[in-house]
């Protein structure tokens, strides 16, 4: 008896990327979501060492291509994701999304910040208040590229952590008080900070504690790989997710 064997174009139809860091335990859980809809998820981990200083985060930019061309070697991908926002900023995204596209030609390059700027924008959203895990030197630089991008920082708090194992571990109670604290009268959104930090999953609860809209990293760059690979409707919570 011989075996026809048939082989299918590809066992999902969409594919994602993440670049994620050695130390991250979040970014893979909050993007766990998008299999269902027919988009698959691939990851490689780039180095990274605590603590979370401007020095050790530049230290990252040489990895990254390389990173972004072991996923799926090869193949095309729909996005690449590059979860590390603080990273981001002190690289500098647009070189961030270069080195991701060096590494992948043709896809949808995403970061945190170009993602969350996009979110904010799609939201309407000005005049911002950023709320980061970080100490204030790799908090400020943050702050200032916000300004840089044209928002109106209506208040900066940061939690003072050094070690983004334990931005990991920031409970969700502790999250949503500190945002509440966070907020300042007049502001239109709220923005929290780093991949690490576990906000994406209670983005509604964080709303009706604030009353505003809230992008948190991983929120921002779920709904923009998501809108990149044709997802459309909410996939997580918040307001984020029901906007085209």
């Amino acid at each position: 008896m011989s075996l026809r064997i048939v082989l299918d174009d590809r066992p999902l139809p969409r594919r994602v990327g993440l670049v994620t860091l050695a130390t991250d335990h979040t970014t893979e859980v909050d993007f766990s979501v998008l299999p269902a809809r027919g988009i698959g998820v691939y990851a490689a981990r780039i180095p990274f060492a605590n603590p979370v200083t401007p020095e050790r985060l530049a230290a990252m930019a040489g990895d990254v291509t390389a990173a972004a061309a072991l996923i799926l070697p090869d193949e095309p991908l729909d996005a690449v994701v590059y979860s590390c926002t603080s990273a981001s900023v002190v690289i500098g995204d647009d070189a961030v999304r270069a080195a991701i596209r060096a590494g992948k030609p043709g896809t949808v390059a995403v970061t945190p910040i170009s993602a969350g700027f996009a979110a904010l924008r799609a939201l309407g959203a000005d005049r911002v208040t950023l709320l980061t895990p970080y100490v204030a030197e790799t908090a400020q630089p943050m702050a200032d590229c916000f300004e840089a991008g044209g928002f109106a920082l209506h208040g900066v708090s940061s939690l003072g952590l050094a070690d983004d194992r334990d931005m990991a571990r920031l409970s969700h109670g502790t999250i949503v008080d500190a945002a509440r604290a966070a907020v300042a009268p007049g502001s239109q959104a709220l923005f929290v900070a780093c991949t690490a930090v576990r906000a994406c999953a209670i983005i509604d609860r964080i709303e009706d504690a604030v009353g505003v809209p809230v992008v948190s990293a991983n929120s921002a760059t779920l709904w923009a790989a998501a809108r990149a690979c044709g997802a459309t409707g909410p996939i997580a919570p918040g307001q984020l997710m029901r906007v085209p």
